[in-house]
């Protein structure tokens, strides 16, 4: 597993926490099934960008942002 998959895991359940909302509703908002929102967050999946593109809409920010959030988390290390 690559660290970009790890920091963008992270940055995703931290950005849906900060949001406050459960990994139900963020799957309801971006028509997927909750299940693959925790395997995402676990590293299991590998959301396409596509996907990762929806999960972001649906936190109310972009692709891009997230991206980003989890280049600073890979820096930081």
């Amino acid at each position: 597993m690559s660290d970009m998959t790890e920091e963008f895991a992270t940055a995703l359940r931290d950005r849906r926490i900060r949001t406050g909302i459960s990994q139900e509703e963020l799957a309801e908002m971006a028509g997927l099934h909750r299940t693959y929102i925790g395997m995402i967050e676990r590293c299991e999946r590998h959301p396409t960008l596509q996907v990762a593109r929806d999960l972001a809409v649906a936190l109310g920010t972009s692709l891009t942002v997230l991206v980003r959030e989890s280049e600073k988390r890979m820096r930081a290390r």
